[in-house]
């Protein structure tokens, strides 16, 4: 972490679409920033300014830049920003890193965006799940995500910040072979196994003259501070909510990577199998592996034991295992998209956005990790199986929350422990994979000691 006294005051133009602005558009990016949006525009350009320190104590890095202050200013026709106190990492010689520059930039398109043209847009009423699929894909085409006429190329990793060493080595393995068949990598944005992927790729792209090796990171404004985007991520979006932010991953993506992790990767394992299970899913090809290094079989065994006993044989038959062998990863996510393209083409649906994949509103509706919501939870196998993912999906997000989220980590120490309940065999399987997630690291970073945010309680 950067000392409180390595701080920067600068002023800067933004980079992108926002060096050519209308005049209108330029008042709105100045009110805005000036409104309600402000403090929410801080802690998102704070977390990108702090790209490169892989902290996850979000609750640490606002208080020790709490003087940080950011200003969008009119300036002939345009914007220009004032950084006061900002961290020093972002800078070189006094001048702010151009990746960094890049990132900031889209941190106040994505807000802005969503504040101005949707968020308070009568036209985008959030009531049905078309309504959401399209503001979704609105804020990937508004941030230049979307890419007509290229044949399916993304591949989407998955993963923990909290990782080990060897797990880290082995995702930028496959990542390098990825990058040699010239595919192109999208992750959470942050460290650990949304990096090495990236990192690998570069390698990759570079033997085989990929010049424009795409880098996406995808996040949303209650996560980013605890995950700042890693120095590679050279196309960033920030979706509004988590919710929204699994959507674009799997509308997006061409094929899924899982690495080892911890609630989080639980949590999007979950959100796709929920989703692959509906009925009108069952014929769309989406390839998944899960994979990591040997010393991560048990991981993957134990993760595949809870799949099968919550959502059945028929969920583990979505994905493939692929253990300690990067090329085959790669291999299988070539043919897979190769799979996708062809589908896609028959059934005349879009390369680059997957309009055809069914996610039931419960799997779009934001999820507020309330005390009472996490109790309330219904977690037994009587519920239909997407119902269950569903459910299984949120306690997975209460926990994510209650460990990064300032305000979800207030609550708790307002009010307590969240307390998750259920079928005894759910829950039995549960406590064990949670444990198993603390006792491995996987929920915060080596070297900071974990509390649990969560109680599991074991039902009939």
């Amino acid at each position: 972490m950067n000392l409180a006294s390595d701080v920067v005051n600068a002023r800067l133009y933004p980079a992108g679409m926002l060096t050519s602005l209308s005049r209108s558009e330029v008042e709105r990016l100045h009110d805005a920033s000036h409104g309600d949006l402000y403090e929410l525009l801080r802690r998102c350009s704070l977390a990108v300014l702090n790209s490169g320190n892989e902290s996850d104590d979000a609750e640490a890095l606002l208080a020790e830049f709490r003087d940080f202050d950011i200003t969008v200013e009119q300036f002939n026709r345009g914007i220009r920003l004032e950084l006061c106190n900002a961290p020093g990492i972002a800078f070189v010689d006094g001048k702010i890193i151009e990746g960094v520059r890049e990132l900031l930039s889209a941190v106040i398109r994505d807000l802005v965006y969503y504040d101005t043209e949707i968020g308070s847009n009568p036209s985008y009423t959030m009531d049905t799940g078309e309504q959401i699929t399209n503001a979704v894909f609105e804020i990937l085409r508004n941030a230049n995500i979307i890419q007509p006429r290229v044949e399916p190329h993304l591949v989407v990793c998955w993963g923990g910040h909290s990782i080990s060493r060897a797990e880290y080595e082995y995702t930028k393995l496959v990542g390098y072979e990825l990058g040699l068949r010239k595919l192109n990598v999208c992750t959470g944005c942050g460290p650990g196994a949304m990096k090495g992927p990236m990192k690998g790729a570069t390698i990759g792209h570079s033997k085989q003259r990929v010049k424009n090796g795409r880098y996406i990171g995808v996040t949303e404004p209650g996560i980013i501070a605890a995950e700042s985007p890693n120095p590679i991520v050279n196309e960033l979006v920030i979706l509004p909510d988590i919710e929204k932010r699994l959507e674009a991953f799997v509308r997006l993506g061409h094929g899924i990577v899982v690495f080892p992790g911890g609630a989080g990767t639980a949590e999007e394992i979950l959100y796709l199998l929920g989703i692959l299970l509906h009925p009108k899913n069952a014929d769309l090809p989406f390839p998944v592996v899960f994979t990591g290094p040997a010393g991560s079989a048990a991981y993957f065994e134990q993760i595949d034991k809870f799949i099968r006993l919550t959502l059945g044989d028929q969920a583990a038959a979505r994905y493939q295992i692929i253990i300690d062998d990067p090329v085959a990863v790669a291999q299988t996510m070539q043919a897979g998209l190769a799979e996708v393209g062809e589908f896609r083409s028959e059934v005349k649906d879009a390369w680059y956005y997957n309009w055809r994949l069914q996610i039931d509103e419960d799997f779009q509706r934001p999820f507020e990790p309330t005390h009472a919501a996490m109790a309330g939870l219904e977690l037994h196998r009587d519920l239909p199986v997407h119902e269950l993912a569903a459910n299984l999906r949120r306690a997975f997000s209460g926990i994510v929350a209650g460990n990064v989220k300032p305000n979800t980590l207030a609550a708790i120490r307002a009010g307590g422990k969240f307390e998750i309940s259920g079928e005894k065999a759910i829950m039995d399987k549960l406590d064990g994979l949670l444990s198993e997630f603390v006792a491995q690291h996987r929920m915060k970073l080596p070297g900071v000691a974990y509390e649990p945010c969560y109680r599991v309680v074991s039902g009939e």
